[in-house]
């Protein structure tokens, strides 16, 4: 009985080769799952460059290395629920901004290959920082007067 993945041609199986060699380099380093997702499967990620007739695509679906892809991605993502569960308990805040803005901190997460709330979250804590070292340099005891805003 022959397999779809058989029947790749053999342009195909070394991309799809390719592709996933890509893709478990990419999870050695332990990204956020959505991280590994828009990279490796997302609108534009290697597997939708790579295989961008959708017959070609479909095929690369149908293969191990396809399968081994969704498996990596799927591991992320139960890491990252069961360091969440571990950990603190969070909570969520909305920020409305201008769109400008947003897609200020889209691209400049993009590049940084992160998700926009950690970079807002990494943002948000550098500046509590400074305002902290600020606040010990001028001699106030406390990191923060209460009801004091940062600026």
């Amino acid at each position: 009985m022959t397999t779809k993945a058989a029947s790749l041609p053999q342009t195909d199986r070394h991309a799809a080769t390719a592709v996933l060699q890509v893709a478990e380099r990419l999870y050695a380093m332990e990204p956020e799952w959505v991280v590994f997702f828009r990279e490796v499967l997302g609108v534009d990620g290697i597997v939708r460059r790579t295989f961008s007739d959708p017959e070609a695509l479909t095929r690369f679906e149908c293969t191990p290395q396809y399968a081994r892809i969704r498996e990596m991605l799927d591991g992320l993502r139960c890491r990252q629920r069961e360091s969440a569960a571990r950990g603190e308990a969070q909570r969520v805040v909305t920020v409305r901004m201008p769109r400008s803005l947003h897609e200020s901190l889209k691209d400049e997460a993009g590049r940084m290959r992160v998700s926009v709330n950690t970079l807002c979250i990494s943002k948000l804590m550098k500046l509590l920082d400074e305002q902290e070292r600020r606040d010990l340099a001028s001699g106030q005891d406390e990191p923060a007067a209460a009801g004091r805003t940062v600026k």
